[in-house]
């Protein structure tokens, strides 16, 4: 019983100390050289609209598809 608590109280302090030690190392975090700018969403011509009208399409496509059975007669006579 005394192994457990012990146990339970290491792991509480541990729990409790990780934040504070891991916000005193200092990480000076330095920028990666860029060799290649992406173009992505500034001058792409228009491709995010129709990129958004597919996904429309797409979306009501799936609705009318899922919806779209009113045949209710049943398959055996």
């Amino acid at each position: 019983m005394k192994f457990r608590n012990l146990l339970a109280a290491t792991a509480a302090v541990s729990l409790a100390a990780s934040p504070a030690i891991a916000q005193s190392v200092e990480a000076d975090r330095a920028a990666a050289p860029v060799e290649g700018e992406s173009r992505l969403g500034g001058d792409s011509g228009g491709a995010g609209i129709i990129l958004a009208l597919l996904a429309a399409a797409a979306i009501i496509a799936g609705i009318v598809l899922a919806g779209g059975n009113d045949d209710d007669t049943p398959a055996s006579p």
